[in-house]
């Protein structure tokens, strides 16, 4: 069995965002020369997710505006987790709501999507530098 481990680096410069990463993972998938196996994508922070859906800006807005109702980050005071100085309380709900992370199968060598799928990083707490682990294992 072989395996490729790498991270994307990234700094969204909004509080939140949504960012298709898919080609980042079609590359790491092509790199790694595994013809048959699985790719993870893990979002290696508490305030970020990875997640699997259409690329299409109303769903991300559907996405953005649903979340900021269950979860609203005003006022800060509501979240007790920001009685520790952060204001990112939100943030870590969010993420839970989203996911970590996601499992797609590799078959002859790439990504084994169904119609539409693609893989966005969400970033509930950006304005600094995080990491996306992508590991690919298989033969």
């Amino acid at each position: 069995m072989k395996s490729l481990t790498e991270h994307l680096e990234l700094n969204i410069p909004t509080r939140r965002a949504f960012v298709n990463i898919t080609s980042k993972v079609e590359e790491a998938v092509r790199r790694s020369g595994i013809q048959e196996g699985l790719c993870l994508v893990n979002a290696m922070h508490i305030t970020a997710s990875v997640f699997i859906n259409d690329d299409e800006p109303g769903l991300h807005q559907d996405y953005d505006d649903w979340l900021e109702t269950l979860a609203p980050h005003d006022p800060v005071s509501h979240y007790r987790h920001n009685r520790t100085g952060e204001d990112n309380g939100d943030a870590h709900l969010k993420r839970q709501i989203m996911g970590r992370e996601v499992v797609v199968a590799i078959t002859n060598g790439r990504l084994d999507f169904g119609p539409w799928e693609q893989v966005f990083y969400g970033e509930f707490d950006g304005r600094r530098r995080k990491r996306v682990l992508v590991k690919v294992i298989g033969e």
